[in-house]
């Protein structure tokens, strides 16, 4: 902290006891060396004496300012805004991820109310919520993670198109013959889509073996800290990414279709009724349907990807993604590829919607005009 004397007595430059200030009249703001500025807030106290001897000013670390100035950063604020969306999500909608979970990889009933009942008789109501710590500490770093490089990697592919018109194409030569890279065909949306999903999943999969293992058997993995132990000493690091390959498999097509519907529905409609911007009841409705298509084009995946990450408990797992799918198809039919889907129908749309309702309004609130004045 710094402090400056602002005043000195006109005869000798009399000097200030600090024991002597007076805080009764503080002034914030005021004339005569008390202000606002962007890094520092400048405080006025006033002097013992004569008014005219002036006063002193005390420059206190402005920690709103600085927080403003880090929200401007567009990044930082979608980011911020992917984070918020999902835990305030998740805190919702655990039941419905902890029912979906069981249905998916065969545990109990195979009806969505006889898995609910099971449920509560075993582990009582706090059971709907099983692994729903874990699964907080995974979304809030996926969801950030997930939005945000979509939104990066989106405006990035667009701003790069628009230099390829204007410059061409990147172009390769294989001896005399030159070859431009159609990049200019690649659609950004699809591609900030497949980027999120590649990045979420790198940088939180060992969350989501966690989380998957709690929710599964809870009475061997009854916390964060048991379960981390027993996969670290069973099969290392490695076993934190159990999965990995077949999960990016499922991720990819998964999320760059959710991305691409939601863009694309949200654009065409807001064309179609000349609109600038949606309501939430809108955003909610666009984000559900979207979520409710890439699921239903990807799920075969998801059933494959489940199978495999738990298959260690079942004491049966498949080498690889192709057998875990065969392996359905030969025990349940091709049904079986969909075993679950109405549950995580139930899951997904209201997910999608709430996630994208909740992340357009925390974008409105961090990226307002008044932030950047």
């Amino acid at each position: 902290m710094g402090v400056e004397e602002a005043g000195r007595a006109r005869g000798g430059g009399k000097k200030l006891a600090l024991a002597s200030i007076g805080f009764a009249d503080v002034r914030v703001g005021a004339a005569g060396g008390a202000g606002y500025r962007e890094d520092l807030l400048e405080v006025g106290l006033p002097l013992p004496g004569p008014k005219d001897d002036g006063g002193l000013a005390v420059r206190l670390p402005d920690v709103g300012a600085a927080v403003r100035t880090f929200l401007r950063n567009r990044e930082v604020a979608e980011f911020v805004s992917g984070a918020m969306a999902g835990a305030m999500t998740k805190a919702v909608l655990a039941p419905l991820e902890t029912i979906r979970t069981r249905m998916v990889v065969g545990v109990g009933s195979k009806h969505i109310f006889g898995s609910f009942v099971e449920i509560i008789e075993q582990n009582g109501w706090q059971g709907l919520w099983a692994g729903n710590t874990i699964n907080m500490l995974r979304i809030i770093p996926t969801q950030a993670i997930e939005l945000g490089t979509f939104e990066c990697v989106k405006r990035s592919m667009t701003s790069a198109q628009e230099k390829w018109k204007e410059d061409g194409c990147p172009k390769i030569q294989l001896g005399n013959l030159k070859i431009e890279l159609p990049f200019h065909l690649l659609s950004p949306i699809a591609i900030g889509g497949a980027a999120a999903g590649i990045a979420s999943t790198l940088a939180c999969h060992p969350l989501e073996v966690l989380k998957d293992r709690m929710t599964v058997n809870r009475e061997a993995y009854p916390s964060i800290a048991i379960a981390f132990n027993k996969i670290y000493r069973a099969d290392g690091i490695g076993g934190l990414y159990a999965g990995l390959c077949p999960t990016l498999v499922g991720m990819l097509p998964y999320s760059t279709c959710y991305y691409f519907m939601y863009e694309t529905i949200k654009t065409s409609y807001c064309r179609a009724q000349k609109k600038k911007s949606l309501s939430r009841p809108e955003l909610l409705a666009i984000g559900a349907l979207s979520g409710l298509t890439a699921s239903t084009i990807s799920f075969p995946l998801e059933v494959a990807r489940k199978r495999l990450m738990v298959g260690a408990i079942q004491g049966k797992c498949p080498p690889h993604m192709i057998a875990a799918l065969a392996e359905v198809v030969q025990e349940e039919g091709f049904k079986g590829l969909f075993r679950g889907w109405a549950a995580s129908s139930l899951k997904v749309m209201p997910t999608s919607g709430v996630t994208w309702m909740f992340y357009e309004a925390w974008k409105d609130i961090l990226l307002a005009p008044r932030l950047h004045v």
